[in-house]
């Protein structure tokens, strides 16, 4: 039974958030990579972060196998267990956005249902979706892991693309087509969709 929260109160401190955005330069936002595995998600994160380190941002890149290592480690890939996942990854991603940083996430975030609840927690243009959009066989040809194989195999369970659902996108603010666009490209694409929008 989930504990009773009536004694916790919300403390404000003097500093908030639009006076970190004014310290840092710049607005903080979420750019939300997600896609099946191996479709390019982690490679074109870290490119448009160290694109906009150069420009002087302030910038965290937070990546799905790196946060289970620590924050999620006792969450396995159960439906369930996803979905607990990118929960707690959207209370992270709030905190960072508050301290005036630019976050880039980079999960396969799977179900539809999940990514609009993220979505929720931001004003509109603050939550920037990126599908990285790519046939499975063609990730499957580029995983360096050998986790597709070992899934087909059906040593690994509940396997995105293979033997759990990942739920496409309807309305990301962009697609990047990795089958077709290189990396760099993707980049250029980003940097482009955010520069036109929002204050660097």
């Amino acid at each position: 039974m989930k504990e009773n929260n009536n004694n916790l109160s919300f403390y404000k401190g003097y500093i908030n958030r639009q006076d970190r955005e004014h310290l840092h330069g710049h607005s903080s936002f979420v750019i939300w990579f997600t896609g099946l595995p191996a479709s390019g998600k982690s490679t074109i994160a870290h490119l448009v972060e160290k694109e906009l380190y150069k420009r002087g941002c302030s910038t965290y890149v937070l990546d799905g196998d790196n946060v289970r290592y620590g924050l999620c480690s006792d969450l396995g890939f159960s439906i369930k267990d996803r979905k607990e996942n990118i929960r707690r990854i959207s209370e992270v991603v709030k905190l960072f956005i508050d301290a005036g940083i630019i976050v880039l996430t980079s999960f396969i975030s799977p179900f539809k249902e999940d990514r609009e609840k993220v979505r929720a927690f931001f004003k509109k243009g603050e939550f920037i979706e990126v599908y990285t959009k790519c046939p499975v066989e063609i990730c499957s040809l580029r995983d360096q892991k050998g986790i597709y194989k070992k899934a087909i195999k059906g040593e690994i369970k509940n396997f995105t693309g293979i033997s759990s659902p990942y739920e496409e996108p309807e309305n990301p603010e962009i697609i990047i087509d990795t089958l077709n666009d290189s990396p760099i490209e993707a980049c250029r694409k980003i940097l482009k969709y955010i520069e036109d929008r929002l204050r660097l």
